[in-house]
């Protein structure tokens, strides 16, 4: 059964106007059909379409069941976009499949694209959250200078760990590294990696610089290995 998203289906039985959209003039869902709706905070809501309208379709909840996130641990990742947007809509889709709880594009010095459009990647995050079954959708932020997310993580609990690709500091494997069940950040920097500077400052905010094994890894796939690492761990040691 296609899911649709509505964010306050417990306070308001419709769906938002693109979600309407696709229901009536898409699938051609007619008064009576039943359908399937997330919040994007863990709920599952089986409804019926009382109203079916391109812009806002009424339903009638019938049914709410918690629908948790499979992995316990918090993962927050943060990345730097690379040059070209498409590898990073790629890139949020794919994290979004595997699980995550919070999505932060960086900005660094020799970062190639200073900005990131927020409304583009929630998009594609709703969409891959729907797709995969899932009823949590990850925090998205706005773009974020690198030393400014860095003061904010100094004080976590979460593992923190930074790829990292200059062979002349010491860098441990990520997989010997993690501790299954523990929180976690992951740190990706730009194609042009961080600069002396900036590594050093993740080193001052408690990050451990990691390698995820002896491939040379675009960003985009560096950041995908990295959390699909986390969760392979976790799950090999439940």
């Amino acid at each position: 059964m296609i899911r649709f998203f509505a964010p306050d289906i417990a306070t308001e039985a419709v769906l938002p106007e693109s979600e309407s959209g696709h229901a009536s003039r898409v699938l051609r869902k007619q008064a009576g059909d039943v359908v399937e709706i997330v919040d994007g905070k863990g709920k599952l809501y089986t409804c019926t379409i009382v109203d079916p309208h391109h812009r806002h379709t009424l339903v009638r909840v019938d049914s709410v069941v918690e629908l948790p996130k499979v992995w316990k641990p918090r993962i927050t990742v943060a990345v730097a976009p690379t040059k070209h947007a498409d590898r990073m809509e790629w890139l949020i889709e794919k994290l979004v499949e595997i699980g995550i709880d919070r999505f932060v594009p960086l900005r660094c010095e020799r970062s190639e694209r200073k900005e990131l459009k927020t409304e583009r990647i929630e998009k594609i995050a709703v969409s891959a959250m729907k797709q995969s079954l899932k009823a949590v959708l990850p925090e998205i932020d706005e773009t974020t200078p690198l030393l400014r997310f860095l003061e904010a993580e100094s004080s976590t609990a979460a593992q923190k760990f930074v790829g990292y690709c200059d062979d002349a500091v010491e860098r441990r494997l990520l997989a010997r590294a993690y501790t299954p069940g523990s929180d976690a950040t992951l740190l990706i920097g730009p194609e042009g990696d961080f600069s002396p500077a900036e590594i050093e400052a993740c080193f001052r905010a408690g990050f451990t610089a990691v390698t995820m094994g002896d491939n040379r890894l675009r960003t985009e796939t560096a950041a995908l290995v990295a959390t699909d690492t986390i969760h392979i761990l976790n799950q090999a040691f439940k």
